[in-house]
């Protein structure tokens, strides 16, 4: 799994913005990172910590860890950052190790940029860099711990 992304930021191998979230046995949570460029703030990564390409491929207990981060990073997006909506998405075109894309949207968000990329494409979105991510990273994971 040398060539695989998600594995390569798993062992260590590439340092990603902002901190870990969550891990557990079955996932890791953290924030997306945009090689150095502002990331839009509440863009979180959960990763299947074993390499499987699918949502297909993973076991019932798997399942259970992946579903179950999904609602509650879902619900601290919306309680702790205000997100009014939480867009899901997998796609795995580019990496095919299954992670699934949480983008909040926040109110006053424009009807024309909703949707987990078109955010991206408000001139008015909450952009950030390393140092906002952290300290969203840091709400969140303490929303989570707190529960």
């Amino acid at each position: 799994m040398n060539e695989c992304f998600v594995c390569n930021k798993h062992s260590g191998a590439i340092k990603t913005a902002g901190i870990q979230i969550y891990e557990d046995e079955y996932v890791y949570i953290g924030h997306i990172d945009r090689n150095g460029e502002p990331n839009y703030l509440g863009h979180i990564m959960i990763d299947l910590k074993r390499h499987a390409p699918t949502l297909g491929d993973m076991t019932a207990d798997e399942a259970k860890a992946f579903g179950l981060m999904m609602a509650r990073v879902s619900k601290a997006l919306m309680e702790s950052e205000q997100a009014e909506h939480v867009y899901a998405v997998v796609s795995g075109n580019t990496v095919p190790h299954l992670h699934l894309h949480l983008v909040a949207r926040y109110q006053n968000t424009p009807k024309e940029f909703w949707g987990p990329w078109e955010v991206y494409d408000w001139g008015d979105a909450p952009m950030g860099d390393n140092t906002d991510v952290v300290a969203l990273c840091t709400r969140i994971k303490t929303y989570l711990e707190n529960n």
